[in-house]
């Protein structure tokens, strides 16, 4: 505990890495203001009517996850920073399958230049049709018989729209001054104060139900330690590696004769990330938000109460579709192809394998086998809040943090943080967090 005092005491010490978290601080303060702030022409009252009473089981209640209720809120950060994301991942899938975006993803510097323009002009049009939508849906929304917006129409429709997709654009700008003259990956620090920001809510209503007498204290206290348990296994898989040996060759460049060294291939059990979870979890909302806009029908209720969150069939078809998305979206990430040519290009080889389609083929091999334990993991997580409601009862609003997507990007975006925190803490020769351990920012890890 002292030496982590002592850290914390460093950490302020240095001027720059003091102003870097101040100023982080202070735009993630904006971004939760903008969440509170309600469009114009909307009935607070009947707005917060509906929401009591809309199900949270959709892609409504997941967007709303990201956005930090914003988009419950109908605030003018409703849309959040998702469109952007959207955007990125069309992008980085279309590198794949669309040769003359993957040239241009080869040219370097300008090429990265090049796709983050088109990336913000794509995500400009995502956020005109999605503020379309959410004004529609808002001039559709009623409680007890009062509309949430009195004055409907196209000027309604028309400030909406601006009002959404600028808000979307400043949050994409306060993204990138935060990875510049902050800490951490801005976008990524936007998207996890949202979700901590339901946190002290989801704590308090379980409060409540102990207070009520409605739960036993250690049922709280063991789910608390179990949560602690679940961060503890996502920190170790998350950092976990597989490191394939790479041998370069003595070679000339100019003048100079650089000597042979060895390095390493890292191949990460979850390298697919937290992107799995959600192509699953979108899938898996589909029914349930399509009969918000078609109650009657009765094969949607049908499908809709077989894919309840609290239902085992929806555990089993959930985990079954991460562990195909984690492969899908790793082939999408991973090219053995375009490895193994770098690698000979360089002058690298691994030791025992043929240069060219046998390191392509050992990389895939490999690849492979590594992500299968991964891909279980991810899915283990995903339905880890399924188990936890069933077993200690614990509402959906807390049970979100013990798995899914909330606890993946809580803990990725804390240990970037802390491995920059880390970074400058060792360059200005202080002691990090740990004086041994596995974080990245440590040199000689």
């Amino acid at each position: 505990m002292a030496n982590l005092i002592q850290t914390i005491q460093n950490i302020f010490k240095i001027e720059e890495l003091k102003n870097r978290i101040l100023f982080t601080v202070g735009i993630l303060i904006v971004v939760r203001i903008g969440a509170h702030i309600t469009l114009p022409g909307i009935d607070v009252n009947a707005l917060a009517m509906s929401n009591a009473t809309t199900d949270s089981n959709t892609l409504f209640g997941m967007f709303d996850m990201f956005v930090g209720g914003a988009f419950s809120n109908a605030a003018v950060f409703a849309l959040g920073i998702m469109p952007y994301i959207t955007s990125s991942i069309v992008f980085q899938m279309a590198g794949v399958v669309v040769p003359t975006i993957q040239k241009i993803q080869k040219e370097g510097e300008e090429g990265r230049r090049k796709i983050n323009q088109w990336t913000r002009m794509f995500t400009v049009i995502i956020c005109i049709f999605n503020a379309w939508g959410v004004s529609i849906k808002l001039m559709n929304q009623q409680a007890a018989g009062v509309p949430v917006v009195p004055d409907g129409g196209v000027l309604f429709v028309l400030g909406t729209v601006c009002l959404l997709t600028a808000g979307t654009i400043f949050m994409m700008w306060l993204g990138e001054q935060i990875t510049e003259r902050g800490l951490g990956n801005g976008i990524s620090l936007i998207i996890m104060i949202g979700i901590i920001a339901r946190f002290p809510d989801a704590i308090w209503q379980e409060w409540l139900l102990v207070s009520a007498g409605s739960r036993h204290w250690v049922v709280e206290i063991v789910a608390i330690c179990l949560l602690v348990a679940i961060i503890a296994v996502i920190v170790m898989i998350s950092q976990g590696t597989r490191r394939i040996p790479v041998q370069y060759a003595k070679r000339q460049v100019g003048k100079k004769t650089i000597s042979g060294t060895t390095q390493y291939l890292p191949l990460k059990v979850n390298a697919a990330g937290v992107m799995p979870i959600i192509f699953a979890q979108t899938l898996m909302f589909i029914p349930n938000t399509i009969l918000y806009f078609f109650p009657q029908s009765d094969f949607l209720m049908t499908a809709a109460r077989l894919l309840q969150h609290d239902s085992w069939f929806y555990a089993l078809v959930y985990f079954l579709m991460i562990v195909g998305f984690t492969y899908f979206y790793t082939a999408i990430i991973f090219n053995p192809r375009d490895m193994a040519d770098n690698m000979k290009k360089q002058g690298g080889f691994i030791p025992g394998v043929r240069p060219g389609q046998h390191t392509s083929d050992y990389i895939e091999y490999a690849l492979t086998r590594i992500t299968l334990p991964g891909a279980i993991f991810l899915g283990i997580i995903a339905i880890l809040p399924t188990f936890v409601t069933n077993i200690f009862g614990i509402g959906m609003s807390f049970a979100q943090f013990f798995g899914g997507t909330s606890i993946l990007i809580l803990v990725g975006v804390a240990l970037d943080s802390l491995n920059q925190i880390e970074s400058h803490l060792l360059m200005r020769h202080y002691d990090g967090f740990m004086k041994s351990g596995r974080i990245k920012g440590r040199a000689g890890i």
